[in-house]
C-alpha cells in the first residue's frame, strides 16, 4: 500500500509539471499576437487561418444553455469547415448559436481569416452522448468524426476556435478567450503523500508497540 500511495503521489507531481507548461503556455498564447497555422501546431496556440468557409456543410457541437436578450437558450456550438487552398480541410468552431436563432447566422461567402486556438480531438466515453448524424449535431469533438459524418476530404485532426468580441446583431458568439483548465494537482500530490506519511506512522507505531510486547 505504502509503494502505491507514493507511486500515485509521483504521478501526480508529473501532472502538475505537465499542467502548469500547458498554463503557462496558455498564458503566453493570450498575451502574444496570432501566428500563422503550421502543419502540426501545439494544443491551445493561438493561430490565424484563412481560407473559404463552407456554410452549406455547417454541424452543431455540444448542448449549451446561455442568457440571450430574449431568455435562456438551449445552444450549441457552430461547426463550418474551412477551405484552404492545398491543404486539409479544418474544423473551425464558430462560436455559440441559439438552437432557435433570433438574429441571422453571420456566413461569409468570400476568403476570411479566422485567428482563433488551437483545440485538441476529444473522444467518445462510455458515457458520452450519441452524435446525431440526421441533424450533424455532435456532442463529441472529434474533427475526424465529424469530417467523415459530412463526407468530407481527410481534414486537420484539430480544432480551431474562433476568438473575437460578441458581435451585435449576429450569431454565432466566438469565444472571447482562451480556456485556463483546473490545476489542483498539488493538492493531489499532498493528499497521496500525506495517506503514505500516515501509513508510515501507523506502522511505526504498530511495530513498536509490537515490540514492546515481545
Amino acid at each position: 500500500m505504502l509503494i502505491a500511495l507514493i507511486g500515485l503521489g509521483t504521478w501526480q507531481v508529473q501532472r502538475l509539471r505537465w499542467k502548469t507548461d500547458v498554463i503557462e503556455h496558455i498564458t503566453r498564447a493570450e498575451r502574444d499576437p496570432p501566428i500563422a497555422l503550421t502543419a502540426d501546431p501545439m494544443p491551445y496556440a493561438k493561430v490565424v487561418a484563412e481560407g473559404h468557409l463552407r456554410g452549406d456543410l455547417a454541424a452543431l457541437y455540444g448542448a449549451e444553455v446561455r442568457e440571450t436578450p430574449a431568455g435562456p437558450k438551449m445552444g450549441a456550438h457552430l461547426i463550418v469547415p474551412l477551405e484552404r487552398d492545398g491543404m486539409p480541410p479544418l474544423l473551425v468552431d464558430r462560436g455559440w448559436v441559439p438552437l432557435a436563432p433570433t438574429k441571422p447566422l453571420d456566413l461569409p461567402a468570400g476568403p476570411v481569416s479566422v485567428t482563433g486556438f488551437v483545440h485538441p480531438p476529444e473522444f467518445a466515453g462510455s458515457f458520452s452522448a450519441t452524435d446525431n448524424l440526421a441533424e450533424r449535431h455532435f456532442y463529441t469533438l472529434n474533427p475526424t468524426a465529424i469530417a467523415t459524418a459530412l463526407r468530407l476530404p481527410v481534414a486537420e485532426p484539430f480544432v480551431l476556435v474562433a476568438l473575437g468580441p460578441a458581435p451585435a446583431s449576429l450569431w454565432p458568439e466566438p469565444a472571447h478567450r482562451l480556456p485556463h483548465p483546473p490545476n489542483n494537482h498539488l493538492a493531489y500530490v499532498v493528499t497521496w503523500y500525506g495517506l503514505a506519511a500516515t501509513l508510515l506512522v501507523i506502522f511505526v507505531v504498530y511495530a513498536r508497540k509490537g515490540t514492546r510486547n515481545a
